[in-house]
């Protein structure tokens, strides 16, 4: 793996991977999963995609990697216990795709990344991230791709124990985040490659074939037998050695991304 750049892009941490030579390129933008690895830097060391012709630049979540509060999960931890929906899930994402403008204009004024179309992944909830940027920013997207996908923020409160006690408030929320919902505007944007591993949660799997089948052909389902939702080992905060599963994610990644490059230029 190329040595990675760190820095920040209007306050949001970022870890950068050259391509090759490190000169002029297109752009990568991603967004990490909440499960490991839940930083920018264990993202790019279990998805380098070093075999694009891109920048591939690793954004942070919100309350992530460097802004865990003093340096642990227990803030974020206690904010699920709270409201795991409208404390927790909800503003991490509507976070993460608020501040993506501002970052994604300090980034290309950091790195000569230029001001051409770029792609969009995300893993778990960034990949709700990603698809919310497709479906309600104006930026030019040359691809995207998700994996193991927070598709439907419901589906995510699912995973919890317990009934969810949906008000209006939540339930409007829990609908603004609803991406098989927003197909027709994901289907316009760009091609999209929606990664499923096979032994994810059910319902993450259930939600990546509807959104497939709501976007239509611009987009493809890909299962990956043998994989859970993680990409890697807990705690899923460093840098680690590449997983075979998470070396597969990376090689069809890889192939997506320098196919519709090809195609852009």
């Amino acid at each position: 793996m190329p040595t990675p750049i760190t820095g920040t892009a209007a306050g949001v941490p970022f870890t950068a991977l050259p391509p090759d030579g490190g000169g002029p390129a297109p752009l990568i933008v991603t967004w990490h999963m909440l499960d490991a690895p839940r930083s920018d830097a264990a993202f790019a060391a279990a998805v380098p995609m070093t075999g694009v012709p891109a920048w591939r630049v690793h954004l942070g979540m919100p309350l992530c990697g460097a802004r865990m509060v003093d340096g642990s999960m227990a803030a974020g931890l206690e904010l699920m216990r709270k409201d795991v929906l409208m404390s927790f899930l909800y503003p991490i994402v509507r976070q993460a795709t608020e501040e993506f403008p501002a970052a994604l204009a300090s980034i290309r004024a950091q790195l000569p990344v230029g001001d051409g179309p770029i792609g969009v992944l995300g893993g778990s909830l960034g990949g709700a991230v990603a698809l919310e940027v497709l479906a309600e920013h104006d930026v030019a997207v040359f691809a995207g791709a998700v994996v193991n996908a927070a598709i439907r923020l419901r589906t995510v409160v699912d995973l919890f124990p317990d009934d969810y006690p949906y008000d209006a408030e939540s339930e409007k929320a829990a609908d603004s985040l609803d991406f098989v919902a927003k197909a027709d505007a994901i289907a316009g944007r760009a091609p999209l490659l929606v990664v499923s591993g096979e032994l994810d949660h059910p319902g993450f799997r259930a939600d990546a074939a509807r959104l497939v089948e709501a976007v239509g052909e611009r987009s493809e389902l890909l299962p990956i037998p043998g994989l859970a939702h993680p990409l890697a080992d807990e705690p899923g905060i460093e840098p680690a050695p590449q997983l075979p599963a998470a070396r597969e994610v990376d090689a069809v990644l890889t192939a997506w991304y320098r196919r519709h490059l090809a195609v852009a230029d």
